[in-house]
Order: structure tokens, then sequence, then C-alpha cells
């Protein structure tokens, strides 16, 4: 067993175990996450809904099986990246998770991606993406005026990672206007994955020098 596995392993128990803000109170499971430790794609959404409490796996629901699509849209499975939430148990009747829950539970997820060391996170929803480049020292107020924009940062002391944010798979069920901006996104993110991205650009720049 690798280091870094037994680390998750044990990081995963622990939140099982979690007792940190009155949302244990009401859980049926708590939802660690789950992917590969190496994994070099992260997905981070809010919290776990209803399905997600009752099997303690994360995106299980309808949004879970969008999100599956999406994932293959880059060209991946699903046991290829990783999965997981801010906050780490079902917030009563699937409400926004509050400042204090998320601020109770997010060294869990700061832990999960210092041990996975993703090169590339994507952030599904508003929570998510203002936790995690207030993180990186980026304040907003919402995911729109930031989804679909590539953001490099340096995170937890030296970790550089790619960060992505873009609309939760469920908006898109509630609002399917939204499906093809998030599948555009997601078209973005293979780009960077691949590594197309960056070519093209540095195509672009050395053209320019040479212009």
């Amino acid at each position: 067993m690798s280091s870094a596995y037994k680390q998750l392993s044990e990081l995963s128990e622990e939140i099982r175990n979690c007792k940190k803000c009155p949302l244990w109170k009401n859980r049926k499971n708590a939802v660690p996450g789950e992917g590969p430790v190496g994994a070099e794609i992260m997905f981070i959404g809010e919290a776990p809904g209803y399905h997600e409490d009752l099997q303690g796996r994360p995106f299980v629901g309808a949004a879970g099986k969008y999100l599956t699509k999406l994932i293959e849209r880059i060209g991946l499975k699903r046991e290829d990246v990783y999965i997981t939430n801010v906050v780490k148990c079902r917030p009563p009747n699937n409400r926004d998770p509050r400042n204090e829950e998320i601020s109770a539970c997010s060294p869990y997820l700061d832990r999960q991606i210092s041990i996975i060391r993703p090169k590339i996170i994507v952030t599904l929803g508003r929570h998510s993406t203002i936790y995690i480049l207030s993180r990186a020292g980026k304040a907003i107020s919402g995911i729109s005026q930031v989804r679909g924009r590539l953001f490099q940062v340096s995170f937890n002391s030296g970790l550089n990672i790619n960060i992505i944010p873009t609309y939760h798979p469920a908006a898109a069920l509630y609002n399917p206007a939204l499906k093809t901006i998030i599948e555009k996104d997601f078209d973005f993110i293979r780009s960077i994955y691949t590594g197309e991205y960056f070519e093209t650009k540095r195509k672009k720049i050395t053209l320019e020098d040479f212009s």
C-alpha cells in the first residue's frame, strides 16, 4: 500500500467519523469522495444530496449521471478522476452549505488536494468555486463571471494547479439552457487536459514573435 493511498484511506475514515459541525446529526453517511490517488483531474462539488447520503458516494443521483457523461466527453471514465465536495455531509433538505459548515469541513478538502496532487481542479458550482479561488487569493462573488476560464494557481505551498470553474451539473437539469454552456466548458477542460490549449497558445506566441 502506497503512502498516499494510506493517507487518503485514513482521511476518508476520519471524515466518516467527523462531528465538527451539526450536519453529522442527520446524516446517514458522510461522503468523503472517491477516485484514484494521483488522479490528474479532481472535480469538486458543493455538498452531498439525498442519494449521496444514502450511498456514501459522491454524485450518484441524476446530476451524477450527467457528470459521468461530461467526464466521458473529456475522453475519460469516472474511475479515472477524483470526485468530492467541499462539505462532506448532506445539509438538511439539500439547502446550500453555510459558511460555518464550509469552514469546519474544508480542511479535509485541502488535505485531499495535497495527497492527490491533481493537475486540474474543476469546481462545480458557486460554493466550491468561491472556496477554491479564495484559497488562491482570488475573491469572486459568483460563478457566472469566472466559469469556463482558466486560473493557474499555486495551492498548498507550491502545488501548481489549473483551476477551471463551471456550473454544477444539477443546474443544467433545472435549466436545460445551461447544458450547452457546461458542455462547452468541458470541451475547454479537455483541451487543457490533452495539452492542446497550451500547444495552440505556444504556437500563437511563436508566430507573433516572428511577425
